[in-house]
């Protein structure tokens, strides 16, 4: 295994190094038998759902029942508390009580159906399938006993906390299992946290066009925690066309106490933009590559297309011009994008970059290491726009934009799959920080083969192509010349020797074949 290539220890979403997640989800997906991992995903992540709701609830109640002037069945002691109302016939300690019977499916269904009738926000959220024939009964059971071992012998408030990192590991597990389709939901922690280590969403409006399971605004609290700030500093923006992995985001973010606004229902953010008065501080996403049934046909003269029509076959550009659009003035997106979006001609998208990149959004741009994701092989790049590069906030980049190659980074995680390690996401977290101006980043310099500063004009002479490869050149190799003249007399003493023996070897030849009567 090459330099740079070594297996890495599994991680969670955090960082650090797993042990009860991995055990909970080796348990579980021994569990699964036949059934299919997208069927499965929705089984598991619901009770996990369940679970936690249950004991948010519970720990309150607890403390209710300690009040004399409380009465811990009071629905709107719960609601004022901003934590989920749960029926009786919805606890955990119920459903758990009978996991063993037969009617548990159809428990489980009516427990799912009448917390959403008490929570309005959760309406049509919950998955409500298990009591339908093909769902092991016995297997429900077992996994309600596998899933009410989370958080056991801790407090209350500490299980929330686990059961919310459960759910994250398992969203993983799922996108892993799946392959192509899996990963349609899900964006590899790596990723999601370098774009939030990049743009530092503090404060102000965050956005994501097509969010999937959510993992980008889990990411986004999770900053704002580690930096001190308040949570409730940023508010959360946004749509998910597919209906199952519109709810997977709606629990995700339930079960992390964000309030996000996703809209109404599931819909299709270039057909039906649920969000079209929004500007956006901070847009962080990672839209389908290469997509080519978005229906581009019958958006030909739509007003986000400032910068040039999008192509029909292709909807890379179409997805770059609706996070423009959704900009605030001082507004900064963070994205990622198919490789092609660099350096492709093809339909006009040279143009559309052209004109992009004469308007001076492009900050900075990362290429990425291969076997990242869990859906493509596809290689892939992160664009960040930003619209006013002058802004106080940092030095003013006005016609400079930032390309940093990121290719031989990563380590391998298993044998398809390639993670890049938090000191990785530091170093180029800290570089695009350094370049931007912030003074506790350090002083930035250009790093042959890593990273380099590039004026506009240097981008027009390659052709408008983004790939940050052809800007940061090779990378220096340390050497001088008495070392390299050491090296020559090496090997021109070995290559001596060699001829030596050549010579041997060839009269020994020789002076047998003269013994067996050939003269030569």
């Amino acid at each position: 295994m090459a330099r740079g290539q070594k297996k890495a220890e599994p991680k969670n979403g955090n960082g650090a190094k797993l042990n009860f997640e991995q055990t909970l989800w080796a348990a579980a997906d021994k569990l699964r038998g036949h059934m299919d991992a997208a069927e499965y995903k929705h089984v598991v992540l619901g009770l996990i759902f369940l679970k936690y709701i249950s004991d948010a609830f519970s720990e309150l109640y607890n403390i209710y029942e300690k009040q004399p002037h409380v009465d811990p069945e009071d629905r709107d002691e719960y609601t004022a508390e901003n934590v989920f109302w749960v029926p009786k016939e919805a606890r955990w300690s119920y459903l758990q009580a009978n996991a063993k019977q037969p009617t548990i499916g159809k428990l489980l269904d009516e427990a799912m159906d009448a917390i959403e009738k008490e929570n309005p926000s959760l309406k049509g959220v919950l998955p409500k399938d298990y009591n339908k024939p093909a769902l092991d009964k016995q297997l429900l059971g077992e996994l309600i006993d596998l899933i009410a071992k989370i958080g056991l012998g801790d407090e209350a408030s500490r299980s929330k906390d686990i059961l919310g990192r459960v759910y994250e590991y398992f969203l993983g597990q799922f996108a892993n299992a799946e392959g192509k389709k899996g990963g349609q939901f899900y964006t590899p922690g790596c990723v999601v946290r370098l774009l939030v280590e990049m743009i530092e969403p503090y404060k102000g409006r965050v956005y994501d066009p097509c969010c999937g399971s959510g993992g980008m605004f889990v990411q986004s609290e999770k900053f704002v925690e580690a930096h001190g700030g308040k949570v409730g500093d940023i508010s959360i923006y946004g749509q998910e066309s597919n209906p199952t992995t519109w709810k997977l985001c709606k629990m995700n973010l339930a079960l992390r106490g964000i309030e996000g606004n996703l809209g109404d229902r599931n819909a299709d953010t270039f057909h039906s933009d649920l969000h079209k008065d929004l500007k956006a501080d901070f847009i962080l996403a990672n839209p389908p590559f290469n997509m080519s049934d978005w229906g581009g046909e019958r958006l030909r003269e739509d007003t986000r297309w400032h910068y040039g029509t999008p192509p029909v076959g292709n909807a890379n550009y179409g997805w770059v011009q609706q996070m423009i659009h959704h900009l605030a003035p001082n507004g900064i997106a963070g994205f990622v994008l198919a490789n092609g979006s660099m350096s492709s001609n093809q339909s006009g998208e040279g143009d559309i970059r052209k004109m992009i990149i004469n308007a001076d959004l492009v900050d900075c741009m990362v290429a990425l290491p291969g076997q990242l994701f869990y859906n493509t092989q596809i290689p892939a790049c992160l664009w960040f726009v930003a619209k006013n590069k002058k802004n106080g906030k940092f030095r003013n980049r006005t016609g400079e934009t930032l390309f940093i190659d990121a290719r031989k980074m990563g380590v391998l995680i298993d044998r398809v799959h390639r993670e890049l390690t938090d000191e990785e996401i530091k170093r180029i977290a800290q570089t695009y920080h350094a370049w931007r101006g912030e003074k506790e980043a350090g002083e930035y310099e250009d790093i042959p083969g890593f990273c380099k500063s590039a004026k506009l004009d240097e981008i027009v002479s390659h052709g408008y192509v983004l790939t940050p490869g052809r800007y940061v050149g090779a990378e220096e190799v340390e050497d001088d010349d008495e070392a390299f003249e050491e090296k020559m007399l090496h090997l021109t003493k070995k290559l001596e020797q060699q001829f030596e023996e050549s010579a041997r070897l060839e009269a020994a030849i020789r002076e047998s074949l003269r013994g067996l009567g050939y003269g030569v």
